[in-house]
């Protein structure tokens, strides 16, 4: 049935006592019509008073057509009634949310309710009706599965002893069943192996999911083994297929004279790219020049992606697939080919390459005079590393010196005024890894932005804005309804932002909420003041969290907040991102003079790629967590200082500052009180002794444990 939008208003409430129950004996048998002896004989109630409210609740769920009466006095479920589509989110307890389209509220699904589906698929829910007296959120239950999200999983095969069967282990939290496979279907695999297991078929009267193993990966914990895994458990390739690797080798990569007269000619422009230094994909390049009238033309450029991936073609279909280039910790897995990613499209040094710009004339007031889109031909003299360019704005000698030190005052301009305008800045130090031959981490480092960071991308949000502005409105400023693919960004949830208020007032800061101006005012200055201190990692991580995600859309309604900019699109980066690549087209569609087309296919690519970037970002962190423990396995039994990171009911979670590792005490391993948990004061408290442990708290530990295969890591707390 298809998905439509869900409107409580229009719901009438029913007030029963057994109106949840009735839909789930009819649920039963959403087939056989059964009358109300039937019904209430299957919840045994047997006095007088039960079956006449029972009787009344009938005739409640028939006036609300939830259920329909196929003959006098038996019922059945209405079948055209309160179905929705949407996507499972299971819980780490079991239970699940189906997150609907148009639905303000994910709908609760108990732990027992889930028929079968498995995180991420596409399931068809029954809304119970609302209950009188009882919480608004929407609670219901599995129908049946539309669509898989994934038949491939990960984990460990442990066969019985008796070698006739075995089972595959899952290690993720969202999969609480591991599948059955019969001895036929082992192919090779052995105890403790880590395996790839396809799901064959589940019965609504198995326990378990039955499988075949299709591939074994390794031995766990080893790092090539565990990042494979990652990928394949979020349903990330981490390979092309031989026919789409083929079709990248034919393509035609040479630059033609013939080509560069259909474009504008920038080659003699002074031109480099500033990447970090591990990087091989140099998706975009700055080209500055003085003009004659003292004003400066700054050229954003961003490879030609869409000159080699054409519509209809197997590269396309499969970046449209990927959407994204996934960045593990020992790896990046493309979204398009390397022959295209590190080569064609790649904007390397003393190579001239294809281009599509923004060329901006500017004063040195960073003002935005005039501005030409289009398509280019440019030849990078320079490739700079973020370091080498950072030292050079900071004082060295070095290979154009003047451009970079014009662009880095142009670029501090245009981040004042967004400053101004009510952006937020989170500039959160990154954690990175050393790795040895083996890729396995030997050495930690942090990655902190600084203004050569912030020059590249001052100048790529630029790019973004203007690019967007220019489609979306007309000469007078005024939009025009034209179809673009937008990066939006909505407002942050108003109750986090109020236990973020609390929560930080005990360090002695505070947040200003009565607008969005002094939200926006008041955050920044908070990030400012936490720099450097013990608890700034804390609170910058909490802050993140009371942001909204931001994600692709064609309806630009909310604009992007954590920019302060009212219109905003992904441009700058088409080598490892989807919906750059959309945006080139529609610009280029409309410098062409063509009408807006329909928005919804655009929508649907919007959504998909929305969610292949959430999966990306899920696999990424699963990587960091990984390296995290593997890395920590050589500090067992030593001591760190660390801070409280996170409270939940069953422990504590602590931060080592030096490595950014992030560990678990468990209240039950804490002997020296029984501890329960205040979640009102994010702490645990003592029963006997009121000793307190909170939020930001400076504590010893020593590392107890180093979990690979549940990415865990186990701290004992010191004091």
């Amino acid at each position: 049935m298809p998905n439509r939008k869900f409107n409580s208003k229009n719901k009438r409430s029913t007030s029963g006592k057994f109106t949840k129950q009735i839909i789930e004996v009819l649920f039963k048998n959403p087939e056989k019509p059964q009358n109300y002896k039937q019904i209430a004989a299957s919840l045994n109630l047997t006095n007088r008073i039960d079956k006449e409210i029972l009787i009344k609740d009938l005739q409640s769920l028939l006036a609300d057509k939830k259920i329909k009466e196929s003959d006098r006095g038996k019922f059945k479920i209405n079948a055209e009634r309160d179905y929705l589509i949407g996507t499972i989110d299971v819980t780490q307890s079991g239970s699940a949310y189906v997150i609907v389209d148009g639905m303000d509220d994910d709908i609760f699904i108990a732990k027992n309710k889930k028929k079968n589906a498995l995180q991420g698929d596409m399931v068809r829910v029954y809304l119970y009706p609302k209950l009188k007296g009882k919480s608004d959120k929407p609670e219901g239950e599995i129908v049946d599965i539309v669509k898989r999200f994934k038949s491939i999983f990960t984990g460990i095969f442990e066969p019985q002893p008796s070698g006739k069967y075995g089972f595959v282990v899952m290690n993720s939290r969202a999969i609480h069943v591991d599948f059955y496979i019969p001895k036929d279907k082992f192919n090779g695999a052995e105890m403790g192996d880590k395996v790839v297991v396809e799901m064959l078929d589940w019965p609504d009267d198995a326990d378990s999911p039955f499988g075949q193993i299709i591939e074994v990966l390794g031995k766990p914990d080893e790092t090539k083994t565990e990042m494979h895994a990652i990928l394949l458990e979020y349903n990330l390739p981490y390979q092309f297929p031989e026919e789409v690797e083929r079709e990248a080798q034919e393509l035609d990569v040479k630059i033609h004279e013939s080509e560069i007269l259909k474009r504008r000619d920038m080659r003699s422009v002074p031109t480099f790219t500033i990447d970090p230094k591990d990087a091989k994909d140099f998706d975009d390049a700055l080209s500055i020049q003085k003009l004659e009238n003292g004003n400066w033309e700054i050229g954003v450029h961003i490879a030609d992606v869409t000159h080699y991936v054409r519509p209809g073609t197997l590269l396309e279909q499969e970046a449209y697939n990927r959407a994204t280039s996934v960045y593990l910790v020992d790896r990046v897995v493309p979204m398009l080919p390397e022959n295209l990613s590190n080569v064609a499209c790649s904007l390397r040094p003393h190579e001239d390459k294809y281009t599509f710009s923004a060329v901006f004339e500017m004063d040195d007031n960073a003002k935005v005079l005039n501005e030409w889109y289009g398509r280019t031909a440019i030849h990078s003299d320079r490739r700079f590393t973020y370091e080498e360019a950072q030292e050079i704005i900071e004082g060295a000698e070095g290979d154009m010196k003047d451009e970079i030190l014009t662009l880095d005052k142009l670029a501090k301009t245009l981040r004042n005024k967004r400053m101004k305008d009510g952006a937020i800045t989170f500039d959160k130090i990154e954690v990175k890894f050393e790795l040895d031959q083996n890729d396995n981490p030997v050495g930690t480092y942090f990655k902190i932005s600084k203004d050569a960071n912030h020059l590249i991308e001052e100048f790529m949000l630029l790019c973004n804005r203007k690019v967007s502005e220019f489609v979306s409105t007309n000469k007078d400023g005024k939009p025009n309804n034209n179809t673009f693919v937008y990066r939006i960004h909505d407002d942050p949830d108003m109750d986090k932002l109020q236990d973020l208020r609390l929560f930080i007032k005990q360090f002695g800061y505070s947040l200003d909420l009565s607008t969005t101006k002094s939200i926006t005012k008041s955050m920044n200055q908070l990030l400012s003041d936490v720099k450097g201190k013990p608890e700034e990692n804390l609170i910058e991580t909490l802050a993140v969290r009371t942001m909204s995600k931001a994600k692709y859309s064609t309806d630009n309604n909310v604009g992007h907040y954590g920019l302060a900019f009212r219109y905003y699109s992904h441009f700058t980066s088409p080598i490892r991102r989807y919906p750059d690549m959309m945006a080139h087209r529609l610009l280029q569609h409309y410098l062409d003079g063509g009408k807006s087309p329909a928005a919804a296919p655009y929508e649907e690519k919007c959504i998909h790629s929305s969610a292949r970037e959430k999966l990306a970002t899920e696999a990424e962190r699963e990587s960091i967590k990984f390296m995290q423990v593997k890395f920590m396995e050589q500090f067992i039994g030593e001591e760190f200082y660390g801070f409280i990171t996170g409270v939940q009911e069953y422990g504590i979670f602590v931060e080592i500052p030096e490595t950014r590792c992030e560990g678990m005490v468990r209240l039950r391993n804490m002997e020296e009180d029984s501890f329960y948990f205040d979640q009102k004061n994010y702490s645990i408290v003592g029963r006997k002794s009121g000793i307190t442990y909170q939020l930001g708290d400076k504590v010893l530990i020593k590392v107890a444990k180093a979990d690979l295969r549940n990415k865990q890591l186990d701290f004992e707390l010191l004091g």
